[in-house]
């Protein structure tokens, strides 16, 4: 069984395609320029291929975007918790021993 491609080789797939489409759209270029006239058939091929291609790009691009928007990587990251918890902690020894000092001083 193969792992899952990674976003990067999809999107190397994409490019693959878009190259392909490219191509695509110079064949039918030529059977449409052809001398003796374009076949129907051909077109028909070289076009339901076209959209084929251009539904797997559109179908790719689309996931990978949805997925680079979903990516957070600290979100799950309790970094921000801990070191907010550890200001508001020295904040609170401070307090303390300014309380203490306070204290001190009126007895």
């Amino acid at each position: 069984m193969d792992p899952q491609p990674t976003s990067l080789q999809r999107l190397h797939n994409v490019e693959k395609r878009i190259v392909r489409v490219l191509d695509l759209a110079g064949s039918v270029m030529d059977e449409l320029a052809s001398s003796t006239g374009p076949r129907a058939d051909v077109l028909a091929a070289y076009c339901r291929d076209f959209m084929q291609f251009i539904k797997e790009i559109q179908t790719t691009l689309r996931e990978e975007i949805k997925s680079a928007c979903e990516y957070r990587p600290f979100e799950k990251c309790d970094y921000s918790a801990r070191i907010s918890n550890e200001i508001c902690s020295k904040k609170l020894e401070y307090i303390i021993e300014q309380l203490d000092d306070i204290k001190e001083s009126i007895n």
